[in-house]
């Protein structure tokens, strides 16, 4: 397999190093990393996508499959932080000329790693959703297979949405309920307000525009950005929360 593979060492954060990764390049699969230092939400989607959305046109790149978030066309897309710098990334990528689709994704199953710590120590996970709100939730392997289908097949055109739902709609809840069937001791779910969470986030390193970037994806999730979204056959993945905890949570929480 490696013997197939070219290699172009660097960031696709350098617009030198993207250049030279999408000549000749027929597909590529895009993904702004998450940037806590960064000054603003704007920074980490449209800046560092812009020098790879010149070299896509100027490459003649024909396809191109980004990760970004649900809440295109909904009435709170425009004022949800994280999400709306995200869409409007791929605004930026699909005015290039590519054919183009966004793998839309509710919040990933594996964000609940980020509070093994809390689990072990505390029996209980901390967010700002509201504990009663069922929304879906994704396994990121779900995303990857989605993606990967969207790569190899070269006959869509156009520029478009894929959306990944998950196979059912939790609320934290929910999670912690099979969370706690699923490791065999009771865990619970605690709600933290906005302003908390905030200091959490820049306690830990964050700037104040990218933890209030969190702060504002997490408030129009909590007013239904990830519900407006159809359920259907082709957006509901097979991953199932329980089988996630069973398979990723639980060693986690074991090591």
């Amino acid at each position: 397999m490696r013997a197939r593979v070219e290699v172009i060492e660097g960031s696709h954060g350098d617009a030198d190093v993207v250049d030279r990764a999408c000549a000749g390049a027929d597909a590529v699969f895009w993904l702004a990393p998450d940037d806590g230092d960064a000054p603003s939400a704007e920074t980490v989607y449209v800046d560092f996508t812009r020098p790879a959305a010149e070299a896509f046109a100027r490459h003649g790149v024909r396809r191109v499959v980004a990760i970004t978030a649900l809440g295109r066309g909904t009435p709170h897309g425009d004022d949800a932080g994280l999400v709306t710098s995200s869409l409007a990334m791929c605004d930026l990528i699909a005015a290039s000329g590519v054919a183009f689709r966004a793998v839309a994704c509710p919040s990933f199953m594996h964000n609940l790693l980020h509070h093994v710590g809390s689990i072990n120590e505390q029996d209980a996970f901390f967010m700002m959703t509201d504990p009663d709100l069922k929304a879906p939730t994704v396994a990121t392997r779900d995303i990857a297979a989605t993606a990967a289908r969207l790569l190899l097949d070269d006959t869509w055109r156009g520029s478009g949405q894929v959306a990944v739902l998950g196979p059912e709609d939790l609320s934290p809840t929910d999670m912690a309920r099979i969370v706690s069937e699923v490791i065999g001791r009771e865990i619970h779910y605690r709600q933290v307000p906005g302003s908390a969470f905030k200091a959490r986030m820049t306690g830990s390193g964050m700037t104040d525009a990218m933890a209030q970037g969190m702060v504002d994806m997490f408030e129009a999730k909590n007013r239904g950005l990830d519900n407006a979204e159809p359920r259907t056959t082709e957006s509901t993945t097979p991953t199932t929360f329980r089988q996630w905890c069973e398979e990723v949570l639980r060693p986690a929480l074991s090591n």
